[in-house]
């Protein structure tokens, strides 16, 4: 087990250094403020589209977006995929494992 893990190691390191891109240890800009639109807009995918009714439906309160579950977007019209796509992006924003990027001017 050790030797499997040391030869994984050891490759690792010299292929790092063969043509391999430089890694970048500067972090991405993100959204100061974070509301509903640029929650969906950053989730992108076509999510964004919903904006303007779960703006309405949780009275543009980023937090109320996401505590909503399936239930009440599914009666809000928001297609099966869409779903998906909020509650596992809202889960992993909650975690603090993903920010909606900043928009690049």
């Amino acid at each position: 087990m050790a030797l499997a893990c040391a030869s994984h190691v050891r490759r690792l390191l010299l292929q790092s250094g063969a043509g391999a891109p430089a890694r970048s240890f500067y972090s991405q800009p993100y959204q100061a403020k974070v509301g509903v639109v640029e929650f969906l807009s950053g989730v992108g995918k076509g999510v964004e589209t919903h904006a303007a009714k779960l703006e309405e439906a949780v009275g543009g309160d980023l937090q109320r977006l996401l505590e909503t579950r399936t239930l009440r977007l599914k009666k809000l019209g928001v297609p099966c995929k869409h779903r998906k796509l909020i509650l596992s992006f809202a889960h992993k924003y909650r975690l603090g494992l993903w920010k909606p990027p900043a928009k690049v001017q």
